[in-house]
């Protein structure tokens, strides 16, 4: 409350009782309102109600046009801890700070000169005696024609002002932690990203998230209960609000601690200095959840993953930092969990573009929008077209051509593999009889389909099949289906039996990406398998490069290995296929050792269809 002001001239007046032009407002209520506390004498001309004013409970005052207290009662001036006298002449907005906000302000001058019937308003006051009082103010015209003057009352509003802080306390603290909750926090994250809040405050502009859920507090709530459960969260709310209070952070208040919901909790830094701080915050908090907890008589351990973001305030909303935290905990869980992961934005475009394919992936098969090139199959011995892979490509309208390590996983994961997988397959046929018919003599190539676990489990991949070498007309001699070693090992029930009714209709079955997997081989001999396609690896230990570019011989043990897997498949009855031939000396040293097929860059990189048809009967 500021000092009160008087005016000497008006206390003249008030006292005199003189004046000119309409009723001063001093003569309304009397002038014993104004001097003393003491009541008028019968005949003295104090208007009727002037008892009323004195005894009245609500604290009112009257106030000139000049903005001056021309009188107040009893209430009034108890209220502010001084006496009517006191009061006359003082400026009246001091004495409720009315002028500390802007639109108040101006209100106030607007009801002085009339040209606004009320002002209503909440302040604070500070009281003498050193406590502080909430009051309701309200500055309206005196009633009456000849009445010049305001009427200013008001409200000790203190008690419902405090059970309103009870119940907000209440509203935005959790019962469990007594620490702010989700709504308290982000009341605070949306003042803390409003640009006055960072411009016009020195601070760096930046702001930091903890976002941390706890590791194996489902298991303990289940097995212990709900009460041991809320014990614990409550012990951890202890450990993360000592940490955020030694976190010294000289140039901001400690972090907001906050209980988001369940085992979350969220610690928030209002003007970050920078990652490193994050960092050792976070670190500080999985150090402090490892210790062991005491509770109930039981010693509980657990431990916590945490997303961390630091960025700039400027042109981030709650929801974007939030997203990038709830992403960033995500990474930290799969990670391994007990560790923090900071926000990186280049794996977080690409987990969104995988989301946006994932999403996009059934239209774009319905909309025609892939397609499928061929990589050649050569003959090791007559370096001739024998075959071809099939491998699709998804025109993406946004992102252009994509391979197959882009979206294939995508599809297996979704179940969408199915549907493409089947028009692979029959396009890869159709190809093939146009190849055929477009050649007549030439000896006709077979056609290399790979087939996810998936299209086996979730369809009738011989009913598929059948009915597409139906339609196509093609000799299911020249059909071949590639499935993973992972895949194929092991397998029985119906896999297997879907690879024997494949087999026994004529279908090759081929081992992609051999030797990367189980390499059991004693599956080899009881699964209808009639093609190994050697896994890139082994053959790109075929050749090292020194620094001047001289060829240095190949390390003796993957030969070794290479040609006893070649051996081996030969004695089963099985042909060999290498992939990733890139070179000539790598062709020579296996076609030495007896590989029947080669397919790699040295002999084509996947092409169109027309392409193929130029190879045909040319030596690759």
């Amino acid at each position: 409350m500021r000092p009160i002001r008087r005016s000497s001239a008006l206390r003249e007046r008030a006292v005199s009782g003189t004046s000119e032009g309409p009723t001063p407002a001093a003569d309304l209520i009397g002038p014993a309102v104004t001097e003393s506390n003491q009541s008028p004498s019968p005949g003295s001309g104090a208007p009727p109600y002037s008892s009323a004013f004195r005894a009245a409970p609500l604290a009112m005052a009257v106030v000139d046009r000049q903005g001056l207290v021309a009188g107040a009662n009893p209430t009034f001036a108890d209220l502010l801890g001084t006496t009517p006298a006191e009061l006359t002449g003082s400026v009246a907005a001091d004495l409720v700070d009315l002028a500390s906000d802007a639109r108040t302000w101006h209100t106030y001058r607007e009801v002085l000169r009339g040209r606004q019937a009320e002002l209503r308003c909440t302040r604070r006051l500070k009281h003498p005696e050193g406590h502080s009082l909430w009051v309701q103010v309200t500055i309206a015209p005196l009633p009456g024609e000849e009445a010049d003057g305001l009427l200013l009352s008001m409200a000790d509003i203190s008690v419902h002002r405090e059970l309103q802080a009870r119940l907000r306390h209440l509203q935005m603290h959790d019962p469990v932690t007594r620490l702010p909750n989700r709504t308290l926090f982000f009341e605070r994250l949306s003042t803390a990203l409003e640009v006055e809040s960072y411009e016009e405050s020195g601070t760096t502009g930046r702001i930091g998230l903890c976002y941390l859920d706890l590791d194996g507090f489902k298991a303990i709530n289940d097995t212990l209960g709900h009460r041991v459960g809320d014990k614990l969260l409550a012990a951890v709310a202890e450990r993360l609000t000592a940490c955020a209070e030694q976190a010294g952070f000289a140039r901001s208040s400690p972090p907001l601690v906050a209980r988001l919901g369940g085992d979350e909790f969220a610690l928030l830094i209002e003007d970050s200095t920078g990652t490193e701080q994050l960092a050792d915050l976070a670190e500080s908090v999985l150090e402090a959840l490892r210790a062991p907890f005491d509770i109930s008589g039981r010693r509980l351990s657990l431990s916590a993953s945490i997303g961390v973001v630091e960025r700039h305030a400027a042109g981030t909303t709650p929801t974007a930092l939030m997203q990038a935290a709830d992403t960033t905990l995500y990474w930290a869980k799969a990670d391994g969990k007990d560790r923090w992961t900071l926000f990186d934005p280049e794996r977080n475009a690409n987990l969104i573009t995988r989301q946006a394919l994932a999403a996009t992936l059934r239209p774009a098969i319905e909309r025609g929008e892939f397609a499928l090139e061929y990589q050649p199959l050569v003959g090791m011995e007559d370096g001739r077209l024998s075959g071809v892979e099939a491998l699709v490509r998804w025109n993406h309208p946004q992102f252009g051509v994509l391979a197959p390590n882009r979206f294939i996983g995508l599809a297996e994961e979704d179940g969408s593999i199915v549907p493409l997988g089947r028009w692979i397959l029959a396009t890869a046929c159709r190809q093939a009889c146009a190849w055929q018919t477009a050649h007549p003599d030439e000896p006709p190539i077979f056609v290399s389909v790979n087939v996810a676990v998936r299209q086996v489990w979730d369809s009738d991949l011989v009913a598929d099949v059948a009915r597409i070498l139906d339609e196509t007309r093609l000799d299911p001699q020249l059909l071949q289906l590639e499935l993973t070693e992972s895949a194929v090992m092991g397998s029985g029930g119906r896999p297997l039996q879907d690879l024997q009714a494949l087999s026994d209709m004529g279908v090759r079955i081929a081992i992609d990406d051999f030797g990367t997997g189980y390499s059991n081989l004693a599956y080899l001999s009881r699964l209808p398998v009639s093609v190994l396609k050697l896994d890139g690896s082994f053959v790109r230990g075929f050749q090292y490069e020194t620094e001047n570019s001289a060829a240095v011989p190949p390390n003796p043990a993957d030969e070794v290995v290479v040609e006893a897997m070649i051996q081996l498949a030969h004695r089963l009855g099985l042909t060999v296929t290498a992939e990733c031939v890139e070179t000539l000396a790598q062709a020579s040293r296996l076609r030495r050792i007896g590989c029947d097929t080669g397919q790699g860059w040295l002999y084509s990189r996947p092409v169109p269809p027309d392409r193929i048809s130029e190879l045909l009967g040319v030596r690759v």
